[in-house]
């Protein structure tokens, strides 16, 4: 079986990269498919193949000439894309596109790693650690223009009386120690809803 691979060593079989062309002829204004990583090296990774339209893909794209389309891999993706396998095996219900990105969990964080990535990874295995203990979690919903990470409480975290000291003395204090130019944290986490709550 005859397979391409791209600089960023990702593997496409001859099987998958004709799939991945035939899915594309029934579209009408797609340039190829782009392959990208949500949530990066966090437990919570999934790894994604999607039609690429024009204004889809970014200056940090790596672009890859295949026989039958291109295929545009997210730049900041490219270091969780490590060892990548894209496959396509028929079966009796049609056939199945696999992926599998085992770096795409891992950390891989440097400071010189977008302020989103390094603040994940503080959050998945600095904070949820400690939090775990109670039943909570905390994840980052997004980042402002003005480097304010906005976060979500969950679990045990959710309608907790003592969230404010966590995430003032605990969560806020340890991002902005390990994530220069965090400006600090807001929650958006509705704490009115005591269900779930470890403290009442």
């Amino acid at each position: 079986m005859s397979t391409e691979q791209t600089a960023v060593n990702v593997t496409i079989t001859e099987p998958a990269q004709d799939y991945l062309a035939d899915l594309l002829t029934k579209q009408d204004d797609v340039i190829g498919v782009r392959v990208f990583i949500t949530q990066p090296g966090t437990p919570k990774a999934e790894t994604c193949i999607a039609y690429c339209r024009e204004g889809d893909m970014t200056d940090n794209d790596e672009v890859r000439d295949y026989p039958k389309f291109k295929a545009f891999f997210e730049g900041r993706s490219i270091p969780f894309l490590d060892d990548a396998f894209i496959d396509y095996s028929k079966d009796r219900m049609g056939g199945q596109l696999t992926i599998k990105a085992p770096n795409a969990r891992l950390p891989r964080v440097d400071a010189n790693s977008p302020l989103e990535d390094q603040v994940n990874y503080v959050l998945y295995n600095e904070v949820n650690p400690s939090l775990a203990a109670h039943g909570g979690e905390v994840s980052l919903q997004e980042l402002t223009d003005d480097n304010f990470a906005i976060l979500k409480f969950g679990g045990g975290c959710q309608g907790c009386g003592m969230v404010d000291v966590t995430l003032k003395e605990g969560v806020e204090k340890t991002l902005i120690e390990k994530v220069p130019g965090l400006a600090g944290v807001k929650d958006t986490t509705d704490h009115s809803n005591t269900e779930n709550a470890y403290f009442k």
